[in-house]
Parts: structure tokens; C-alpha cells; sequence
């Protein structure tokens, strides 16, 4: 098994009025592919900041990306557009759904947005069976609880077959139980859809079902 994501020297700076902000330290990491890894800390830890450079959504300071074996950080802004619309999903903490879209609308709808031209229907489906909300697709956000809310959303981030799935805090609003449910299909989508989960989280609970954790305090990886 490789890694799907290598990260060399990275740090983050952001100017503030007097001076910066250092959020990233010299973070190198490896992300293996097939495998869920979380990403560990408190709010201000810096972990929001590092899924987004990870994803692609923003650049760093200075440190290298790689993204099976191409450095990011060098990509066009088109190129890094196109990485996030055909091999990326994003599932974060605010599902972000379309309110005046049923859950199945929501699954399609994102498949065109990525250039899916075959079997969208088909596709938008299996992944709301997939998620659990076989029964449900045709409700609209507001008749579901955030729990299926989420798993829309899940079934959105990995409709479009993508080899890599970013979640920020995606149980910050769920109950343990309901964050409990979310992760094990996290687990599960890692066999089923052959895909890379990377996920930010503060609930220690959750650590048990990662297959690497790497853990962030003031903008530095504790463990790598």
C-alpha cells in the first residue's frame, strides 16, 4: 500500500494586523491510500487549515503537496480546480446541501457539477442506498435530521468516484451516537468505494476506527 499524499516542510503564515499568524509548522506527513486517517485537535489546533491546503483549496507558505506523486502547490489554479472536481470530495462540518433539492437532486446535481456524463441516475442511487437513505431520497434537507443531512452529503462527496474524500469535522454537530454511525460508514466506504477518507476531529472518541491518527497542537504534528 502507498501513500496517496506526501507533505514536506509545510507551513501556513497569515498576516495580522502587527505582524503574522504562523497556524502551520513544518508539518510533513504521509497520507496512505485506502485507509482512513483523522486528524486530531483542539479548535486552533490548525487542522482546518491543513485539510484545506491537503485539498487543494488553498496554498501554503512555503513546503510541497504532493498528490500522487505531483506537487500541488506547483499546479495552475486550473489544474488544482480540476484535481478537487474529478478526484477529490468534500464533506464538511456545515452539510451545505441545497435546500430546495431532495437528497437524490443533491447526489445528482453534484455529479454534474464534476463532468459526470454516464449513469448519473444510477450512480446517484447506489450511493443514497450506499449512505443508508435508500427510503429517504426523495425528502427534501428539511425533513431529515442531521444525521442523514450528513450522509447526504457523504453520499454527494463520493458520487463522482473520486480516489479521495476531505472531511472537516464532519460529527461536530452530531450526537455520539449519530458521529459513532458516521464514522463506521467512513470505515466502510473505505472497502466498499476504494477510497482514502481524511477526516479533521476534537472528539477522542473516534480515534479507535482510524487507521493512522496524526495529532495537531498549536500548528505542529505531535507524532510524525
Amino acid at each position: 500500500m502507498g501513500d496517496i499524499i506526501t507533505v514536506n516542510g509545510l507551513n501556513r503564515i497569515f498576516p495580522i494586523t502587527g505582524g503574522e499568524l504562523h497556524v502551520l509548522k513544518d508539518i510533513s506527513l504521509a497520507i496512505p491510500e485506502h485507509c482512513l486517517t483523522i486528524l486530531k485537535g483542539r479548535s486552533g489546533s490548525g487542522k482546518t487549515t491543513l485539510i484545506n491546503l491537503l485539498g487543494a483549496l488553498d496554498l501554503p507558505t512555503s513546503g510541497s503537496i504532493c498528490f500522487d506523486g505531483q506537487d500541488i502547490t506547483k499546479m495552475s489554479e486550473p489544474e488544482r480546480e480540476k484535481l478537487r472536481r474529478t478526484q477529490i470530495g468534500f464533506v464538511f462540518q456545515s452539510v451545505s446541501l441545497i435546500p430546495m433539492m431532495s437528497a437524490y437532486e443533491n447526489v445528482e446535481f453534484s455529479m454534474r457539477l464534476a463532468g459526470v456524463e454516464n449513469d448519473r441516475k444510477d450512480r446517484a442511487v447506489k450511493c443514497l442506498k450506499k449512505v443508508g437513505l435508500g427510503a429517504r431520497m426523495n425528502h427534501m434537507p428539511a425533513e431529515m435530521s442531521g444525521g442523514e443531512q450528513q450522509r447526504v452529503a457523504i453520499a454527494r462527496a463520493i458520487a463522482h468516484g473520486p480516489r479521495i474524500i476531505f472531511a472537516d469535522e464532519p460529527t461536530a454537530e452530531l450526537d455520539s451516537q449519530t458521529a459513532a454511525t458516521v464514522v463506521k460508514l467512513f470505515k466502510d466506504l473505505v472497502e466498499t468505494e476504494n477510497v482514502t477518507i481524511v477526516m479533521t476531529t476534537h472528539d477522542t472518541g473516534l480515534m479507535s476506527a482510524a487507521d493512522v491518527v496524526y495529532e495537531l497542537e498549536d500548528g505542529v504534528i505531535l507524532n510524525g
